[in-house]
């Protein structure tokens, strides 16, 4: 009997005192102008923190991952991603650093949430402010967090968000599937023109219904693709998802009319990231 009673106690310690998902407050809304379908907070980061990302919300990519890009990704490393002021600060440098036991000329970070905040359908929505120079090519994106259907571009990949800066006045909002991809030229996407975007903060956000996903930019959607093909080589989107930021530089579309090498240090802010579902 006093086993069970010692038992029955932790147990409701533990469901007094398990972390939240949703850091508080959890009255939290979504931002003006979406569909208002989405409105519970399921998950959030409000970076108030201080020091490193919360490793119970992110975990790190390491090295020279993708699209030829210059930058090396660190892993922990506060020069190039901290939480500090009330935003997460992802910022890449030329400090030739030694880094996994050589020498990396350009530095920076990318984070994903996969395995820490991972949905299938909601309103997705980041506060982001970025550096602009020629080379720049910040992202807030989306990747599935166990491909039910293959590799890239197969189980598919949401972008909320693109900027380079060879196109400073240009927002860059896409899909990637087997059938629809950049690489054969039958992309789905849009671009915005706006003028200085990075100049200040604004909302970037998808809204992922089953049939159907939107793009807000601040209060206003932009951009819709809808379902309206049978398989998934068109529409793989019925499966979990996780975020992701990154600040590359270079690489296939980032230096695609070169770079400036004497633009360093370049920083994407981010106020928030919060999720909504229904």
């Amino acid at each position: 009997m006093k086993l069970s009673i010692t038992v029955f106690s932790v147990v409701v310690l533990l469901s007094f005192f398990s972390p939240s998902f949703a850091d508080e407050p959890t009255d939290i809304k979504p931002f003006a102008g979406g569909s208002g379908v989405f409105t519970k907070l399921v998950w959030n980061d409000e970076f108030n923190g201080s020091g490193l990302a919360d490793k119970d919300k992110w975990s790190y990519e390491r090295g020279y991952v993708r699209n030829n890009e210059m930058q090396y990704y660190t892993v922990e490393r506060t020069e190039n991603v901290r939480q500090q002021d009330g935003n997460l600060v992802i910022t890449v440098l030329k400090d030739n650093a030694d880094i996994d036991g050589k020498q990396r000329e350009i530095t920076s970070g990318s984070i994903a949430s996969v395995n820490h905040g991972d949905w299938l359908y909601g309103r997705i929505e980041a506060r982001i402010k970025f550096s602009s120079a020629k080379g720049s090519w910040p992202a807030f994106w989306m990747m599935p967090s166990k491909p039910k259907y293959g590799g890239w571009p197969k189980s598919g990949e949401i972008d909320i968000l693109e900027h380079v800066g060879f196109d400073p006045d240009k927002l860059h909002f896409n899909l990637h599937t087997e059938k629809y991809n950049h690489t054969k030229k039958s992309g789905r996407g849009t671009t915005i023109t706006y003028e200085k975007p990075y100049a200040d903060f604004h909302i970037y956000a998808v809204e992922w219904f089953e049939d159907h996903i939107d793009w807000y930019f601040d209060d206003k959607k932009v951009f819709t693709v809808k379902n309206d093909e049978p398989g998934w080589e068109a529409w793989p989107f019925n499966q979990q998802f996780h975020a992701k930021l990154n600040y590359a530089f270079g690489g296939a579309w980032g230096a695609a009319k070169g770079v400036d090498m004497e633009c360093f240090p370049l920083e994407m802010q981010v106020d928030y990231v919060r999720v909504f579902q229904k």
